[in-house]
């Protein structure tokens, strides 16, 4: 017998409903749904009833007036508990969930909390610290994936002949190069002044440039080889992102015209799926994100169609809405550079929705959930702990069927004894990823 679809009820079929419902209801449970404003339309499907009205066997949920409003409102939210879970925008008790859950994994998963007033950090991100997740402790878990799961058992105790589909779990790694080589790759300028620099500041590493520069020798930070073929070994999906910026404070890469970093960038598309890594400036201006973007698409080729920032440095919604006009489809930016979790709530890929201008977009956003320099820098751990906090997250993402998304960088998997412990910790996590 073919499954009916589910029916919205609601006094109007508005942009932000629309949106939220698709994500919980189609693309989480693989339901079919159709939104509904005259009660005469409903016939005899499966009923959710998003509206003050009562309407005899429907599944009742009253709207919190979020998705029902016009631009944004800063409001204080009070946290409870629901079978083991965080929710908030609670619901009278006639409602069939005690929250509501659609207003609540919308506020999430938009970064509506980022549209609001907030303090910066240095670089004029978003702080992990300043998020909602964060301050009430649930930043370590997908929280709209599990909301989601207890709303499906809800569901089916009303509405038995409903059948979901089964999230299956899958795992992504994603590879910054922001400093694909240590000596070379630089101008003929620029590798005198490192030598001038290295006798004068007395530094034993004269001889390693030398070698490098002069006589061929294998760059330290060039550990791609080990890179390639580890991923192929694992056989894991794995994506790369190449920065082609100018030089600046922030952005270390070589020259886009360097031969060397050309023949690497090559190397890399030919095996990989790549995108381009926007420099720090690049997120705030769309002159420069189109120059480095052009800059890519005439090294490989092809059109660029992937991003993730520099820095990590995303300023909602005009960070997006630059990618969008310059035709990138992914972007894998969102997560939070000093904290690993789930910072849109969701372990799973989700459409960029512009809340400013109320509109669902086609920019895909694919979140992360750990860094390495998360770990190492941001968080000063050791390997050891390291591996706790990854399995930990990794459990959580496959509990949720969601996706796990890691970034590493080049520079954490040197061939060095200092490095050794964290290119073990890599492997593990390709390892226990896929397991």
């Amino acid at each position: 017998m073919e499954q009916r679809p589910v029916k919205i009820f609601t006094t109007s079929s508005v942009p932000r409903l629309r949106y939220i419902a698709e994500i919980i209801l189609g693309d989480i449970l693989g339901l079919e749904w159709e939104i509904v404003t005259d009660k005469r339309k409903l016939g005899k499907n499966p009923v959710i009833n998003y509206s003050p009205e009562n309407i005899t066997g429907s599944f009742k949920i009253n709207p919190y007036p979020l998705l029902f409003e016009n631009g944004l409102t800063d409001r204080e939210i009070m946290i409870s508990d629901w079978n083991g879970l965080p929710m908030f925008f609670q619901t009278p008790p006639d409602s069939d969930l005690p929250f509501d859950i659609f207003s609540a994994s919308f506020y999430l998963i938009t970064r509506y909390e980022e549209y609001l007033e907030f303090q910066p950090d240095v670089y004029g991100r978003f702080r992990a610290s300043s998020s909602l997740a964060f301050r009430h402790g649930f930043l370590d878990i997908p929280v709209v994936d599990l909301w989601t799961k207890e709303f499906a058992k809800a569901l089916l105790k009303k509405f038995r002949t409903l059948v979901f589909k089964r999230s299956e779990y899958k795992s992504l790694l994603t590879i910054d190069t922001d400093e694909p080589f240590f000596y070379l790759g630089k101008s003929i300028m620029a590798s005198l002044g490192g030598f001038i620099h290295d006798i004068t500041e007395g530094k034993g590493n004269v001889s390693d440039r030398y070698n490098c520069v002069a006589k061929g020798r294998r760059d330290p930070y060039d550990v791609f080889d080990y890179i390639f073929e580890i991923v192929e070994k694992s056989n894991i999906d794995s994506k790369f992102f190449i920065p082609v910026a100018d030089h600046s404070e922030y952005e270390k890469n070589p020259s886009w015209k360097n031969e060397e970093y050309r023949k690497l960038i090559k190397l890399i598309a030919e095996k990989f799926i790549t995108g381009i890594h926007p420099s720090f400036r690049a997120s705030a201006d769309l002159s420069i994100l189109r120059t480095e973007a052009d800059r890519l698409k005439l090294i490989l080729k092809k059109e660029i169609l992937l991003s993730r920032f520099h820095f990590l440095r995303i300023i909602l919604p005009g960070s997006y809405r630059n990618l969008l006009n310059i035709g990138i489809a992914e972007d894998y930016s969102m997560g939070y550079p000093e904290e690993p979790g789930f910072r849109a709530g969701l372990a799973r890929p989700f459409f960029f929705y512009d809340i400013a201008e109320d509109k669902q977009t086609g920019l895909l956003i694919v979140p992360f959930q750990i860094m390495d320099v998360t770990l190492s820098d941001y968080k000063k751990l050791d390997p050891q702990y390291s591996k706790v906090v990854i399995k930990k997250v990794i459990d959580e993402t496959r509990k949720a069927g969601g996706m796990f998304v890691s970034i590493w960088h080049n520079t954490s998997l040197l061939d060095t004894p200092d490095h050794a412990e964290w290119r073990n910790l890599f492997e593990f996590m390709l390892e226990y990823q896929k397991s």
